[in-house]
């Protein structure tokens, strides 16, 4: 039985003032909306945050009990594997209308740090607090030097990535730097310095904002307003909590990630019209287009010097302005899979790709620690 994606929406981004409760409901209630659903038909329910007892907190919130529910903690991949959870409960008749919803108040609290987190009571502490990285960024530094080093790359590479970025958010008005105007590589490379090779301009924003998807089965959304999106295929993997103990820095899950979701979905990274990654650093970028199989590896760098990446190009990566230009509001993963949605509807106004009919979504957690991809579909890609 396969998944479809019926609704989609974002909450308010930026600076709101509003709490993480109220973005997470305010997703829900548009993205409702939008598959033309009601909070009554909601019976299942994953979402990773605000709180420890994420789920739990959001149904009582909303004034729903679900029969099933998912707060898998995994950080910006999280929701890529909510999608994989929701296919599976939906296909095992466990639930028929699944939201997974996400509302974050993080720049008006401001509540980020960049010291941690780190649990001294954690294994990797020993080796890595006495050195006081930021966290995460320093962490990220250390796989953006390895790549560098290893394929004999300048950090205008990195810088490429933020450039595509900004290109894509110009044409969102929903983006955060909507209204920034162009960013050049001299620019990114003059910022200030955060963790070397890093640049604050590597970096993603911080703001606060939410949104929501809801999926039911693709026979049920047959009889609802909207096309259902289809869920093709997806996979994850775990690699590791600290920089201290990988081997190489550079070989992380996202590989068999991507590897798992191609299999279930009989499709292949060149088949995909749109493709959305995490981009917490631009190093992040980098490593999930290689991962995927859409360049050997080392060869990200070409791809985006070329400017296949942004608007015009032949490879539309993060066209909604991403991490680094759209918004970050905590965690990025459920955005990268309302873009995808979007794109296949043929929603995005001036930044919609021509033709749009299949896309694949990759969020990562931690510090390069999870990894789950997505691939989805229109109907009529089938």
């Amino acid at each position: 039985m396969t998944a479809a994606i019926v609704g989609a929406a974002t909450s308010d981004l930026g600076v709101t003032g509003l709490p993480a409760l109220a973005l997470l409901a305010q997703g829900v209630t548009r993205a409702l909306a939008d598959a033309g659903l009601a909070l009554s038909d909601v019976d299942g329910l994953a979402t990773a945050g605000p709180g420890r007892f994420a789920a739990t907190q959001a149904a009582d919130y909303l004034g729903i009990r679900p029969a099933w529910t998912d707060s898998t903690f995994a950080g910006g991949s999280a929701f890529e594997m909510y999608v994989a959870r929701a296919a599976q409960a939906l296909a095992a008749g466990q639930c028929r209308t699944v939201v997974i919803a996400y509302g974050s108040d993080q720049r008006s609290a401001r509540r980020r740090s960049l010291t941690g987190p780190y649990d001294a009571a954690s294994p990797e502490a020993q080796f890595e607090a006495p050195a006081g990285p930021l966290f995460p960024a320093s962490h990220y530094a250390l796989a953006a030097r390895r790549y560098l080093h290893v394929h004999g790359l300048g950090r205008r590479v990195l810088a490429e990535v933020a450039v595509a970025a900004r290109a894509w958010a110009l044409l969102n008005p929903e983006a955060y730097r909507h209204s920034a105007g162009p960013l050049t590589v001299e620019q990114v490379l003059a910022a200030p310095m955060l963790s070397t090779p890093l640049t604050t301009a590597d970096c993603c924003l911080l703001t606060d904002g939410g949104g929501a998807l809801v999926l039911t089965t693709a026979e049920r959304a047959r009889d609802l307003p909207r096309p259902g999106v289809l869920v093709l295929g997806y996979g994850e993997a775990t690699s590791h909590a600290g920089s201290a103990g990988p081997a190489d820095l550079l070989d992380t899950g996202a590989r068999a990630a991507a590897d798992r979701a191609w299999a279930g979905s009989g499709l292949g990274p060149h088949d995909m019209d749109v493709v959305q990654v995490y981009d917490s650093f631009t190093i992040t970028t980098l490593l999930s287009l290689e991962a995927l199989g859409l360049c050997p590896p080392g060869g990200a760098g070409a791809l985006v010097a070329e400017g296949r990446i942004g608007p015009g190009g032949d490879l539309p990566v993060n066209t909604s302005g991403g991490g680094l230009s759209y918004g970050h509001p905590g965690m990025f993963g459920l955005f990268l899979l309302i873009e995808a949605v979007r794109q296949l509807r043929g929603e995005c106004g001036a930044r919609q790709v021509p033709g749009a009919r299949t896309a694949v979504a990759h969020g990562t957690g931690g510090i390069l620690s999870t990894h789950a991809t997505v691939v989805l579909a229109r109907q009529d890609a089938r």
